[in-house]
């Protein structure tokens, strides 16, 4: 079955009573397979177990997820009253000293640095992972389905194609064998039909044309990551048709390969998209 390697996915859902988080994925082309992490401070303990998850539903793109965890659990308000002791008779003392006239406030006391602080909240990660991993399955869901949606679009594409290269090889087969013929008779003698013949037979190209044709088609059963085996064949495809528009000496056949090169560049830019 063939995938796209492009795709969305997304999940919300609650972490006990720590907070809400939000689990988006998205893919796109890549060659190979590359995880991009992004998670909220304090997590950065699960990004190997978030790409494991990744790597064991996706094949091929480059997949970025973002992870956001918006906190319920309130903090307390810590103040270091020793230093604020401190602070007071330092000031306290410098006023004495030098004769200033200002009064300490209660603003000007918890406006000096270490004064005031947040109470440190513990993020239990490992707790946490079970309801953090199924939220990151939905978003995995939802972002297989997008691409298995996707490669069968992509599908019909390509066996569109594929079935528009058989139906224009068979025309020029016919048509070569038409030209052959009609031409070769006008040689005067063996020798300059027989160095015609060599110039211009693309009956072998012809042939293996049509086998690359066959293969292509044959792959659509196997049930196995695609891309690359199809590309190759494309791209011997290209060859074979590149050979035959250099040894044609009909025009029919040259603007049929021209379109033949066409439909198969149109095959290779949709297969750079497909796992």
């Amino acid at each position: 079955m063939i995938q796209s390697m492009t795709g969305f996915g997304r999940s919300e859902g609650k972490l006990d009573s720590f907070g809400i988080a939000t689990v988006e994925i998205r893919s796109i082309n890549h060659k190979f397979l590359e995880a991009v992490i992004h998670l909220p401070e304090g997590f950065l303990s699960l990004e190997d177990k978030i790409k494991k998850e990744i790597e064991s539903r996706v094949q091929r793109g480059r997949v970025t997820c973002v992870i956001n965890i918006v906190q319920q659990v309130s903090r307390d308000v810590m103040i270091d009253e020793d230093l604020v002791k401190k602070y007071v008779g330092v000031l306290k003392g410098l006023s004495r000293k030098y004769g200033l006239k200002d009064e300490l406030t209660i603003n000007s006391v918890i406006s000096l640095p270490g004064v005031l602080a947040l109470s440190e909240n513990k993020i239990p990660t490992q707790r946490m992972w079970p309801q953090l991993k199924l939220l990151l399955t939905q978003a995995l869901d939802d972002l297989v389905s997008m691409r298995a949606k996707e490669g069968k679009a992509l599908a019909l594409f390509l066996k569109a194609r594929n079935a528009t290269l058989k139906k224009e090889l068979d025309e020029i087969k016919e048509r070569f064998k038409k030209v052959v013929k009609e031409k070769a008779n006008k040689f005067a003698t063996d020798m300059e039909r027989t160095a015609f013949l060599k110039e211009s037979d693309i009956t072998e190209e012809i042939e293996r044309l049509d086998y690359h044709i066959k293969n292509f088609q044959s792959k659509w059963a196997v049930n196995a990551p695609l891309g690359k085996e199809l590309d190759f064949i494309a791209q011997e495809m290209q060859r074979e048709a590149n050979t035959m528009g250099a040894k044609s000496c009909d025009t029919d056949i040259s603007g049929k390969v021209v379109f033949i090169k066409s439909q198969i560049e149109k095959t290779r830019e949709q297969l750079q998209n497909i796992v």
